[in-house]
């Protein structure tokens, strides 16, 4: 298309790139005629560039006051409008946080996701559910809190094994007291919201006191939880004098990005955050970090005073800027590091290029695994390869599954599912030939068709699936199927074609790689089949209650997510869903008693 250049300003702001009225790509500029203009010259242009130079056929830009306004902007209208050749380094999930129960006398711990926190209940945020779950292991280990649900609790006549590993003090058997309990829950507060040398010196100062006193049995119980926090500390591979600091790192190699983020609150790392994207989706490094440590604060309301980068980014002040205006934080981002942050600050640059490295071996895993099947299969090309499965309890709620692989292992992107009829359930075959026969349908072109289907099978599941492809005008695909060796044991599978076995090595990479599908195949097709199952016994339990419509029944399920929740809501809690009175609500406790 032709671009009127003398009609962009040269100002700063974005631009906005479309494709038959569909917006393709979003950018920010600190000139906006410069910016554009660099798009639709003649200089030599990476592969993104030019397929964007392709396909636009319309450009829209719009002005800012300054660099700051165009970057938040920009960002904003990526989220909102997802454009094709953007790519938004955030997670989209609510970051995690410890959480302490306030509704019981014997309060839990346990992983809770919320977009704030709200009071003293929560600890965090971390940037990942693996950092809470060590954390908590690590509270449970010093102070011995349990982590079951109050359904739980309620029901125990003797100590679980949390008890047995030390990493309960069971209350639910009345082995410690209320106001102990209590105390170890404050101790446990305490220790998340200050250091290790902090909890340290305070608790070698109570046990002081203690042994001054005489009282012996107290200051033994410090001891302990002296010594679990000490051996905890030598255990911890990497520790910090710095108590609150983002690092974030980037990565260049084989045309990738890797991005690491790691996050020290109080001393203490609380997780990591990567990911790996393709190097044309960005224009420079500078650019990387302004999408990353936009997008992680917008969510993370917990900013420090310094975040330091393992590269010097040109643009500093203005994605400063920016974080301000979101957090109403200031915040100084810094590249060189002080002598006690540098082991971390490595940390982070290695792990950076981990991603990259971990990608590049999987891809060469995959790749390796998917030219040994070519060749045994006797085939000219194999890229691609679906699997199917049927899952079904007691010929209800049957589903099929398609997987997807490819020299980078599994597309989920490209996973499908098919609801399976109900006069074909139970019908394994029927239900097979009904989802391929569907999926038939989706193979318009060389791209989305695959060049293999393995199915999850004998003879007769085979036979059937051959005979609908054969049927297709897509005849040209490769049927094979895997059969479970005897009681189910693995490497003992057998892998069949028209022809009859297909003799493999059981160690051999493209076995391993059918192996590895079928599981995936079938963990995909039984965890929504047993979705199905839960969300039927929801609603079937809701249409008992009197009452309750098709809408109230919806909001129900929206709000308390199933059954459980609902059971342990109280009925203030029931009352405020649209529809839901008193009445109603008393009827919904006693139906489900």
């Amino acid at each position: 298309m032709a671009v009127d250049l003398k009609k962009i300003p040269s100002t700063p702001g974005i631009y906005k790139f479309f494709h038959n009225s569909e917006i393709i790509y979003i950018g920010k500029a600190k000139n906006l005629k410069k910016r554009v203009s660099s798009y639709f010259g003649n200089a030599k242009k990476d592969r993104k560039t030019n397929q964007i130079k392709k396909l636009t056929d319309q450009v829209e830009t719009f002005s800012t006051q300054n660099e700051v306004e165009a970057l938040l902007l920009e960002q904003l209208l990526i989220k909102e409008n997802k454009p094709k050749f953007n790519i938004l380094l955030r997670d989209d999930k609510t970051y995690p946080y410890i959480f302490f129960s306030d509704n019981h006398k014997y309060p839990s711990i346990g992983l809770k996701r919320t977009k704030k926190a709200v009071d003293e209940k929560y600890f965090g945020p971390f940037v990942s559910s693996y950092a809470v779950k060590k954390s908590i292991k690590e509270i449970q280990r010093i102070f011995k809190l349990r982590n079951c649900s109050d359904n739980t609790f309620a029901s125990r006549s003797r100590p679980c094994i949390e008890y047995q590993m030390k990493r309960c003090s069971a209350p639910c058997v009345s082995h410690i007291s209320k106001n102990h309990y209590a105390e170890d829950v404050i101790e446990a507060k305490n220790y998340l919201s200050s250091s290790n040398s902090q909890t340290i010196q305070k608790l070698e100062k109570e046990i002081n006191i203690y042994s001054k006193r005489l009282e012996f049995e107290k200051a033994a119980v410090l001891r302990d939880k002296l010594k679990r926090i000490k051996i905890i500390q030598e255990e911890q591979s990497v520790t910090t004098k710095a108590k609150d600091i983002d690092i974030f790192s980037v990565a260049e190699d084989s045309g990738y990005l890797g991005v690491c983020a790691i996050v020290v609150r109080k001393g203490k790392i609380r997780g990591t955050k990567t990911h790996l994207i393709k190097k044309g989706y960005y224009e420079s490094i500078d650019q990387v970090y302004e999408s990353a440590l936009i997008n992680f604060y917008s969510i993370n309301p917990d900013t420090p005073k310094k975040i330091l980068t393992t590269n010097s980014v040109s643009s500093s002040t203005v994605i400063s800027k920016a974080i301000l205006q979101k957090t109403k934080h200031t915040t100084k981002i810094i590249s060189t590091p002080s002598r006690d942050i540098r082991p971390i600050f490595n940390l982070c640059k290695s792990n950076a290029k981990q991603v990259i490295v971990n990608h590049l071996s999987k891809e060469d895993k995959y790749t390796f695994a998917l030219n040994e099947l070519k060749n045994i299969l006797g085939m000219q090309v194999l890229t691609k390869i679906e699997a199917y499965d049927i899952s079904h309890l007691h010929q209800d709620h049957a589903v099929a599954s398609c997987v997807v692989y490819t020299k980078k292992g599994a597309n989920k992107d490209k996973y499908r599912l098919f609801n399976i009829p109900k006069n074909l359930a139970g019908n394994d075959t029927g239900s097979m030939e009904h989802a391929i026969s569907r999926r038939l349908k989706y193979y318009e072109d060389k791209k989305t068709k695959p060049d293999l289907l393995l199915i999850d099978g004998g003879k007769t599941q085979l036979k059937f699936a051959q005979s609908v492809i054969s049927f297709s005008k897509h005849s040209d695909i490769k049927v094979i199927s895997i059969v479970k060796g005897a009681n189910r044991i693995r490497a003992t599978e057998t892998i069949l074609s028209s022809d009859g076995i297909i003799e493999m090595n059981k160690h051999s990479k493209g076995y391993l790689l059918l192996q590895e599908i079928r599981d995936e195949s079938h963990r995909f097709a039984i965890t929504t089949q047993r979705k199905k199952k839960k969300l039927s016994i929801n609603k079937s339990f809701l249409d008992e209650i009197n009452g309750i419509g098709p809408i109230t029944k919806k909001n129900l399920l929206k709000n308390f997510k199933n059954i459980k929740n609902i059971k342990m809501a109280k009925l203030d809690d029931l009352m405020t869903i649209k529809g839901i009175n008193e009445r109603i609500a008393r009827e919904i406790k006693h139906t489900i008693k």
